[in-house]
């Protein structure tokens, strides 16, 4: 009786999921804006990727793609509440004067 292995494939890590996470972090730390988006559009397209690859092409890194997604959108979502506080301010300082 001989051992015949079975052959898995090795998971491999979406290239994608890793720029969306390096572009959330930079975003935070020296490419405000436009590492928001870079980060944004690649976690979605990592995450496309990741549900599209066939069942025995394991691609891994959905939770990196998820941390990409998240850091881009809140820092968005900062600099729009920014914007209107800043418009808020500047109205009201127009309106005192």
């Amino acid at each position: 009786m001989s051992y015949q292995p079975s052959y898995r494939p090795a998971a491999s890590t979406s290239s994608l999921a890793i720029v969306s996470l390096v572009f959330g972090i930079l975003t935070w730390c020296l490419l405000p804006f436009i590492g928001a988006i870079v980060a944004i559009i690649c976690g979605h397209m990592a995450r496309s990727e990741i549900r599209k690859a066939a069942p025995e092409a394991v691609i891994e890194g959905d939770g990196m793609a998820i941390a990409g997604l998240v850091l881009g959108y809140a820092h968005l979502a900062l600099v729009v509440l920014g914007m209107f506080v800043l418009i808020a301010f500047g109205l009201a300082f127009l309106h005192w004067h």
